[in-house]
């Protein structure tokens, strides 16, 4: 069976074109494409998604349904996250892309979200399937701890910190002065102590991190130009990694972090940010490193829009 999955996010915009074996639940993706639209600008401030973000957005889902449709697929879905769950105009929205663009566009709960994540994340995996095992998964507006084994999450908390939020909450200077990023470490640590019990966290020692800022993270260390999927999924990621990282491009302007061997332009403003609430989160766990994943939230839609999760 031939699938598209959107995921409508904070910070980006996603598209996986993929067959599907619902004998075997294997899946070959024939098709990823991702583009930075930040639908999240001031939703964290204004409450309300912003006209010329929406507009950003259905630019980019238009040519999306073009090639949906030169792909000939069977069933379609788009996934709609943190920005669109907290805007007072979300509804209106999730209709207008619905209608507009002819896909199934859902609004997915925090409960949702996780076990999509982690039915993706936790896909045709090596080693121990039940080991006890977190998903994190940094977004623009949230970030998303899932903890289980095989592909089952027996806990999940999203909380309210993610890398645009994070940004418009403490940067504001270019390059960011180091009382900015000590309280958005600070801010972090805070936000995601409180939302992980100490129970989840302990005895946790294999980790899989998905998303933008996992997958930049392992590009960058790589020097990956062109970007290299197959290099970056299952990549091992050190926490001290992280910390040069973050020191590296926290001491550079904007435009400098644009010509980053292995960063996507478009993630220069908010890349900092989502390092910082990496490591943080690598931290929270006492975890030393991180296996990045390439498969996440359009994986685990794919194998739910297949019957197979």
């Amino acid at each position: 069976m031939r699938t598209a999955v959107v995921d409508i996010g904070t910070n980006s915009t996603r598209l996986l074109v993929a067959d599907v074996d619902t004998s075997t639940a294997r899946v070959h993706d024939l098709h990823r494409q991702s583009t930075v639209t930040r639908l999240g600008d001031g939703v964290d401030a204004g409450g309300t998604l912003c006209e010329e973000a929406i507009q950003r957005v259905f630019s980019t889902l238009t040519a999306y349904r073009a090639t949906i449709d030169d792909f000939a697929c069977e069933k379609n879905m788009a996934v709609l996250t943190s920005a669109v769950r907290d805007a007072a105009n979300g509804a209106e929205f999730t209709e207008r892309v619905r209608s507009g663009f002819g896909l199934d566009a859902q609004i997915l709960s925090g409960d949702e979200e996780a076990q999509l994540t982690f039915l993706g994340a936790m896909s045709e995996r090596d080693g121990d399937p039940q080991e006890p095992t977190v998903v994190v998964d940094i977004g623009g507006g949230s970030t998303e701890f899932i903890v289980g084994s095989g592909s089952t999450a027996s806990f999940h908390v999203s909380v309210q910190a993610g890398v645009l939020r994070m940004s418009e909450r403490h940067i504001h200077s270019d390059p960011p002065t180091p009382n900015e990023l000590q309280a958005l470490a600070a801010d972090t640590r805070s936000i995601f102590l409180d939302g992980l019990p100490p129970e989840q966290r302990a005895g946790i020692k294999r980790a899989i991190a998905v998303a933008g800022t996992a997958t930049s993270a392992a590009a960058i260390d790589q020097e990956l130009d062109p970007y290299d999927a197959d290099r970056v999924h299952g990549y091992p990621l050190l926490l001290a990694t992280v910390e040069l990282l973050i020191a590296r491009l926290a001491d550079m302007s904007e435009e400098q972090r644009r010509e980053v061997v292995g960063l996507h332009p478009d993630r220069a403003p908010t890349i900092v940010a989502g390092m910082i609430l990496l490591e943080e989160a690598m931290k929270a766990f006492g975890l030393d490193q991180v296996e990045v994943s390439e498969h996440d939230i359009l994986r685990g839609g794919t194998l739910r829009l297949t019957g197979l999760g």
